[in-house]
């Protein structure tokens, strides 16, 4: 598996974007998805249901996270909703989540920035890694996960089931933000954004 890091922790607004909603928001994710499981080389190996992939230590599955930014180079962050199991109301990444049984990854996340954010943008892959991070005593995620940089300039219009808040930020005054309320942020987002500062700036400056 190229460009690979293994990562095992555990952590316990001036808003610019009030969500706006689609007419009718769909729900789409579901505890049965299938998801796609892997070994640390993310080769498939099985699939089993979502729930069951987050229950206690998690078991290892594929996943994707996607930054998009806009025409000023600012990267757009969502707050996780309040009824996720894991990491609920957490400032995070533009859209993160798992390719379905039989699906790729690189179509799931296309699928997922439009589900999520009403965006279609043109996606590219920079580097995976796994990681396991435990969220209190409810669950934990155990993922090999596609990193995924894009631009974008249309209107986000978020799906409410799935996000509470949204914003704009430079990339400087994130990774502020980042140092000085860590707590705030989902962990897999805070190792993605050293990652790609340190290993691949080309990808974040447009």
């Amino acid at each position: 598996m190229a460009a690979s890091k293994q990562v095992f922790c555990s952590l316990s607004r001036a808003t610019q974007g009030k969500p706006v909603p689609t007419e009718s928001p769909d729900t789409v994710s579901f505890d049965d998805d299938k998801l796609i499981l892997v070994d640390r080389e993310d080769r498939e190996v099985g699939s089993e249901t979502k729930l069951s992939c987050h229950h206690s230590a998690g078991i290892r599955h594929r996943a994707f996270s996607v930054f998009i930014f806009d025409d000023d180079n600012r990267l757009l962050l969502q707050k996780r909703s309040s009824q996720k199991l894991l990491w609920p109301s957490f400032w995070t990444n533009s859209c993160c989540s798992h390719p379905r049984r039989g699906e790729t990854t690189e179509s799931a996340a296309t699928r997922r920035v439009a589900e999520e954010l009403g965006m279609h943008s043109e996606l590219r892959y920079v580097y995976k890694f796994e990681y396991q991070a435990s969220f209190e005593d409810v669950g934990s995620e155990f993922e090999v996960c596609s990193v995924f940089v894009g631009r974008c300039s249309d209107d986000v219009r978020v799906n409410e089931n799935e996000i509470a808040d949204w914003r704009y930020i430079t990339p400087e005054a994130l990774t502020d933000e980042i140092a000085s309320t860590p707590d705030r942020f989902t962990p897999w987002f805070q190792m993605e954004w050293a990652t790609l500062n340190s290993d691949h700036p080309e990808a974040i400056q447009f």
